[in-house]
């Protein structure tokens, strides 16, 4: 397994900017609290749904308990500098019941987007996913998200979405470990249009007890990708 508790890597992003790549782990609480007060409210937005002024103490227990198997993140760090925020996480949490599924976020902050960051954090992640069994991520937006139901359908003319808890819900295949299925793969369209612009679209299901750290907004989940970066 080569994204296993060892792992790390350093890359040099677009604007030489050099970042390591490692898994989230609970002792960087502290970088997750830091690199959420960098977002900008409009950010903050995009990634919860709703206008989330701080993390609850039992949020960020929820973001950082990971166990590398089920529930798995990625940590992107500056090599160099001040390393006490991270600059961006991508997750995925399995499905219960469905372990070839999961549900996953990618967050970076706002002076890090644009810079292709959110596109290496959602490359690894998927590689992550694969080597631990799981074969398609779940999408869920709001039943009335019309936007959200054609953009999808623009990237896969056969998803099929259920309604649950008042949700359109979808799957999206992942695509063999390979740089070049990855990038023809509609997942990784998904990725790339969202990170361009097409954003506050997706929700997830996972961390539900946001909805009730932030209050009775429907649309406070936890969503895909807020990331910008191109």
């Amino acid at each position: 397994m080569r994204i296993g508790s060892d792992y790390f890597e350093v890359h040099h992003l677009s604007d030489g900017t050099e970042v390591r790549l490692r898994l989230l782990r609970a002792s960087d609480r502290g970088k997750i609290a830091a690199g959420f007060r960098r977002l900008s409210p409009e950010s903050r937005y995009r990634r919860f749904f709703s206008p989330m002024p701080r993390l609850s103490e039992r949020m960020l227990r929820q973001l950082t308990q990971t166990d590398d198997w089920d529930h798995l993140a990625i940590i992107a760090e500056p090599v160099a500098g001040d390393g006490a925020a991270a600059l961006g996480v991508a997750r995925y949490v399995r499905l219960r019941g469905t372990p070839d599924t999961a549900e996953s976020s990618v967050a970076v902050i706002d002076e890090m987007q644009r810079k292709g960051l959110g596109r290496l954090l959602c490359t690894t992640l998927i590689e992550a996913a694969r080597e631990r069994g799981i074969h398609r991520f779940r999408f869920s937006i709001l039943a009335e998200n019309e936007a959200g139901k054609l953009l999808l359908h623009s990237l896969d003319e056969h998803a099929t979405a259920r309604i649950e808890d008042g949700l359109r819900v979808y799957e999206l295949d992942l695509p063999e470990p390979s740089l070049e299925a990855l990038f023809a793969a509609p997942i990784y369209r998904l990725f790339k249009l969202v990170a361009e612009g097409v954003q506050a679209v997706f929700g997830s299901s996972q961390f539900r007890s946001a909805r009730r750290d932030v209050g009775p907004s429907p649309a406070a989940r936890v969503p895909l990708l807020p990331d910008r970066d191109r």
